[in-house]
């Protein structure tokens, strides 16, 4: 009985220990960034914002956005990150690690160096 008992707890452990070590591998990362037209150097209207929602998978080196809007001058052209996608996942990674190191913007025509900007 005792031996029974024993074999029991250590599976518990076991199937514990394994889950545990599931979870910890699947780290997802989310930020939610404010994108503001004077984050840009040089800077564009300060009536320039939005956000981002950007999801990090540092498992799968999944990269997921979602760009809202509220108001610029001009018709967006392009951004530094478009679409969703996978990564490198060093990068992602690094990213998820780092996040002050990297940022968002959005360019359009009146503002190609940036219309907005948003730091991670």
């Amino acid at each position: 009985m005792r031996r029974t008992l024993i074999a029991l707890v250590i599976s518990a452990l076991a199937l514990v220990a394994v889950l545990a070590a599931n979870a910890a591998g699947t780290k997802t990362v989310k930020f939610e960034v404010a994108l503001k037209g004077n984050n840009e150097a040089p800077a564009a209207p300060a009536s320039n914002k939005g956000k981002i929602e950007l999801t990090l998978n540092t498992t799968s080196g999944k990269v997921c956005w979602q760009f809202k809007l509220a108001k610029i001058d001009g018709k967006p052209t392009q951004s530094h990150i478009q679409g969703c996608t996978t990564a490198a996942k060093s990068l992602v990674k690094s990213i998820a690690g780092h996040p002050g190191a990297y940022y968002v913007n959005v360019h359009n025509a009146k503002h190609p160096l940036g219309a907005m900007r948003g730091q991670l």
